[in-house]
């Protein structure tokens, strides 16, 4: 089997196989969720790669064995042992293999394993498992890193103003970003009635998700992360519920225990806000670091941000977090289309820092294909701007990290 054309300083996941075309669904898997970052290996080359000194961006083996490979388990063992000895996770997938042959192979040091056919989603979760383990031990205490996540809600003014597609965009680049770190991102979505953050991402809603935000006192690391799904290996996401719950479902004090469990497992947290001011918003707001409103130029969405701002004032909430984004802004040349937006901010008193320009039909194609612009439309001027912008926050945040190590 040859390597794939890919650089192997990119390589996260090697797969070891005799029989590449018994595992047909795992390749497809692994094209859909790393594409680019992963290699098929036979065993002769699997033993070169790791007994030479595998590169630094490689976290796992993926080890496929079939019924037929019980004739000669040692070749698979070895494997095994030397992905071990390299410091790397290893993925069992099995296919039809014997009880006493999964045993052998579980116990020469394969972390985690999976049937094949693989049941669906069941890649991404082995993949955020072994993630998980493989933190805990590089943390040299037995217990996951203890990080410090910045949460950063986006709050669309109006409806269809495009804050679900700017938080999935936006989180989705973070995610890009922090894949050669240790830095993890997660997007939750917090509108319980009708979020479409799944939608968007073409993913399943879990009914852990019900279960965790109506049951209180179970909230912890363990449940928040039976009710994560994983988009692509790189992006934990909290979708919204199977069905449409009351928004006051879960109390502000549940809220704020859930968001801090997920600042110290995650370095970005995204939340995608529902439009409706609940009595947990103002704490969304105030354990924010940066608090997106996202709006059009149109009259609708200039009386609802009255109504936001009076409320803000209000509440005496933190008002200086509120960054003021523009959807389908206009062009660099279009003279009328600036000094509107110029006469809307002023008669708002608010600064409008963020101009999203108008994707145009990529963007609802992307959302209808479940797919980040990244992926369905990389070159569009809304995912190079908002790219811009996750760049500007981890940039920022690395900024001021190595202020507080100095």
């Amino acid at each position: 089997m040859a390597l794939r054309k890919v650089k192997p300083s990119d390589v996260e996941v090697y797969t070891v196989t005799r029989d590449a075309a018994a595992f047909q669904m795992l390749t497809d898997d692994l094209d859909r969720d790393m594409p680019g970052r992963w290699a098929p290996l036979d065993i002769e080359q699997a033993s070169k790669v790791l007994t030479g000194g595998p590169s630094e961006e490689l976290e796992f083996v993926i080890v496929a064995v079939t019924q037929t490979d019980e004739h000669d388990l040692e070749p698979m063992l070895n494997t095994i042992k030397q992905a071990r000895a390299a410091g790397l996770k290893v993925l069992l997938v099995a296919k039809d293999v014997s009880p006493s042959g999964l045993h052998q192979l579980m116990r020469t040091g394969a972390d985690d394993f999976t049937p094949y056919p693989l049941p669906d989603g069941a890649l991404n979760e082995s993949i955020s498992r072994l993630r998980s383990k493989r933190e805990v031990a590089e943390s040299g205490d037995g217990k996951p890193k203890n990080r410090r996540g910045v949460i950063l809600p986006v709050y669309g003014v109006s409806g269809g103003v495009g804050a679900t597609t700017f938080s999935v965009n936006l989180a989705w680049e973070l995610a890009q970003m922090t894949r050669k770190t240790d830095k993890r991102v997660a997007l939750f979505d917090f509108n319980f009635q009708f979020g479409s953050v799944s939608t968007y991402l073409d993913l399943p809603r879990r009914e852990a998700i019900y279960e965790l935000i109506s049951d209180p006192s179970a909230i912890d690391h363990e449940s928040l992360s039976q009710a994560l799904t994983s988009y692509r290996t790189r992006l934990a996401v909290l979708t919204a519920p199977m069905d449409a719950l009351p928004l006051d479902i879960i109390a502000p004090e549940d809220v704020t225990k859930l968001l801090e469990i997920a600042q110290s497992s995650y370095d970005f947290i995204v939340v995608d806000m529902p439009q409706a001011l609940v009595h947990w918003s103002d704490d969304v707001l105030r354990m924010s670091e940066t608090y997106f409103a996202i709006m059009e130029a149109d009259l609708r969405s200039a009386q609802n941000c009255l109504r936001f701002l009076r409320a803000l004032k209000a509440e005496e909430l933190p008002f200086e977090k509120v960054q003021f984004g523009l959807n389908r802004a206009p062009g660099s040349f279009d003279m009328n289309g600036k000094a509107r937006v110029k006469r809307l901010a002023e008669s708002l008193g608010v600064d409008i820092n963020i101009l999203l320009p108008d994707g145009g039909k990529g963007v609802l194609s992307a959302c209808d294909e479940g797919a980040p612009l990244e992926i369905a439309a990389s070159k569009n001027a809304l995912r190079k701007e908002i790219r811009n912008i996750a760049k500007s926050i981890f940039d920022a945040v690395e900024a001021q990290k190595a202020a507080v190590v100095q």
